[in-house]
């Protein structure tokens, strides 16, 4: 099916009509319930009710559609953004959800996760965390739940049952993989393993101009060193991607020996001892930058998140689903993290990507084919055709 033939589907139409509820205006901000979010779940509460569901907000603020309490597949997303987002991240997945159960072919639950960002308190996966059962413990976040109306007390009551037999999320891909082999779709095989760690190089501040070369301790040159090791290991390791995505020089100035340098390292791989083995590697060159200048390192873990393997039996159904309707079934690595890598840990999962013109994503040129998102549904029906809940 071609890029631009299909009719434009349900799902992007009220993708768009969501996009208009945010905290910000001429930009898509709505973090996690925010006042923008009653306005969301009324629209997805209504939209769930016509496709036949019985729906309700959960204390976590999921929003939550099943046809049946008894056994039954779980599709969805997150509802939340980041600040000055696009329409689509998240939001797409709980439309094709819904656009799904309107089909009624099998037994559903949509659920649209109420935080997945985390962009709010500065903790992600509030909403899918709840769905397993996993303790909120933070203040914050329940005083925020109190403030929308909810009772925290009640959030173990979110937490699903036996009878949540596999869950499912589509999702755009994020990045231009797809886009590059001009595929609509792409299965998710596995959610790669992430660490994440702040990095400090302690130097000697001193005058620029009156410091010889040679009895200079700078921060800033031991930390430029290092950054671009990361970044060759990274690109001679298959599979390895690693970003010095935030660099701050307290107190700098043009005519100033930077004396402190202070970064943030993203490693991201499939293979977690592949993983681990770079960030080793990361830490030692680090130190040793530092130490042929005279700057000491100091090395704090922020993040260490094992790598996410699917359900290999829903994959291989998703794959001959794509297959029999003539798309194919290309399987691939996730290097964002997604709801799925919290479902993972209860019940079979298995997430779609489906193709980011350009690459593009998390601001407001994100974008979706909508021919892409009719065969996401028309693989969606086909899995759902032959999926048993038993």
């Amino acid at each position: 099916m071609s890029k631009g033939q299909a009719r434009r589907p349900a799902p992007l139409e009220r993708c768009r009509r969501l996009a208009e509820c945010t905290e910000e205006a001429g930009h898509i901000t709505r973090g996690f319930l925010s006042p923008p979010m009653r306005e969301v779940h009324r629209l997805v509460r209504e939209w769930m009710e016509a496709a036949g569901l019985c729906v309700r907000i959960d204390a976590a603020g999921n929003i939550r559609g099943r046809s049946t309490d008894g056994p039954r597949l779980m599709i969805g997303s997150h509802l939340d953004t980041v600040p000055h987002a696009g329409g689509f991240d998240g939001i797409l997945g709980v439309m094709i959800g819904i656009a799904l159960a309107e089909r009624r072919i099998a037994p559903l639950e949509i659920i649209g996760f109420s935080e997945e960002e985390g962009v709010r308190f500065g903790k992600p996966f509030v909403g899918s965390l709840a769905v397993i059962g996993a303790p909120l413990l933070d203040e914050d976040i329940l005083e925020a739940i109190r403030e929308y109306g909810l009772d925290p007390d009640e959030i173990p009551q979110a937490a699903i049952d036996a009878n949540v037999r596999g869950f499912l999320e589509f999702h755009i891909e994020q990045g231009p993989v797809l886009d590059g082999l001009d595929l609509p779709l792409g299965l998710v095989e596995t959610i790669a393993g992430q660490s994440r760690v702040e990095v400090t190089f302690q130097g000697r501040a001193a005058h620029a101009g009156t410091t010889p070369m040679n009895r200079r301790s700078d921060a800033l040159a031991a930390a430029a060193e290092w950054i671009g090791f990361v970044e060759q290991k990274a690109r001679s390791t298959e599979g390895l991607v690693a970003t010095v995505g935030r660099l701050e020089v307290p107190s700098g100035a043009t005519n100033v020996i930077p004396g402190e340098v202070r970064a943030s390292l993203d490693v991201r791989h499939a293979k977690d001892d592949e993983r681990m083995e770079a960030v080793n590697s990361f830490a030692f060159a680090a130190r040793s930058f530092a130490y042929n200048r005279g700057v000491h390192v100091e090395w704090e873990v922020r993040l260490e998140q094992s790598s996410v393997d699917m359900d290999e039996g829903m994959v291989s159904e998703l794959s001959a689903a794509m297959e029999s309707l003539g798309y194919r079934p290309h399987r691939m690595v996730s290097g964002a993290g997604h709801d799925a890598m919290i479902l993972a840990r209860r019940v079979p999962t298995a997430m779609v990507f489906l193709r980011s013109p350009g690459g593009i994503s998390h601001q407001a040129q994100e974008a979706v084919y909508a021919g892409d998102v009719d065969a996401a549904l028309m693989v969606g029906m086909k899995f759902l055709e032959s999926w048993k809940c038993g």
